[in-house]
């Protein structure tokens, strides 16, 4: 038979475990991957947690990787009407990382970026169009400005999920993609041996304001 003393500490730890228990699904009720249930209001790109990557054919014999970073982006969510939702981005083309010193170098030449006279391109979003059949995953068409020129540019945008983080500021978390030609925006250099076709992946978490 337990004793009292024994049936007192089985009762504390049981109770520090429910506890415990309560509190992770307390935690993790508190985000979600329902954008129905996401909360409204502005948002900002953490840019720690922002970056985009690139990947592009090298002369046939590999496809070659590099990123963008210290993105800045503002966004605006209403989920009840998403459609009515914005979004703005910039991209600091000097922060380029393609992990060799010399091609960082040659990026900001006026054979492709020319950063002294475009040092930005930027994306403005006009219009989102939510699948029907997955409310997490939406079109978000906009205007690309990039090396002097402007062009639409449609994302496949995935919702990852909304919540706060580490028990701090409230957040939200997309994927993107796309795919753009870059001799149409003027970068043709070495095009077709270097590759037309540019893919760009795109991660995002943005802290409520």
């Amino acid at each position: 038979m337990l004793s009292r003393h024994c049936l007192v500490r089985s009762g504390l730890a049981g109770a520090l475990a429910l506890s415990l228990v309560a509190g992770g699904v307390f935690a993790q009720a508190a985000l979600t991957r329902n954008p129905a249930e996401v909360e409204a209001g502005t948002y900002r790109l953490d840019p720690a947690h922002g970056k985009i990557t690139w990947s592009i054919q090298h002369m046939g014999f590999s496809t070659y990787s590099g990123q963008f970073t210290n993105v800045s982006a503002d966004l605006t969510l209403d989920p009840a009407n998403p459609s009515a939702s914005t979004l703005t981005a910039t991209v600091p083309l000097a922060d380029v990382a393609p992990n060799d010193d010399g091609l960082k170098a040659h990026l900001q030449t006026p054979d492709f970026f020319n950063t002294a006279v475009f040092p930005t391109a930027t994306f403005t979003a006009r219009t989102i169009v939510v699948d029907s059949a997955d409310p997490s995953e939406a079109d978000v068409t906009g205007d690309l400005t990039l090396h002097g020129v402007t062009r639409p540019v449609t994302l496949a945008v995935k919702f990852n999920q909304a919540g706060p983080f580490m028990g701090g500021a409230y957040r939200v978390g997309f994927d993107g993609e796309t795919t753009i030609n870059r001799s149409e925006f003027g970068i043709d250099k070495y095009v077709p041996m270097l590759g037309d076709a540019v893919v760009l992946h795109i991660e995002g978490e943005f802290v409520k304001q």
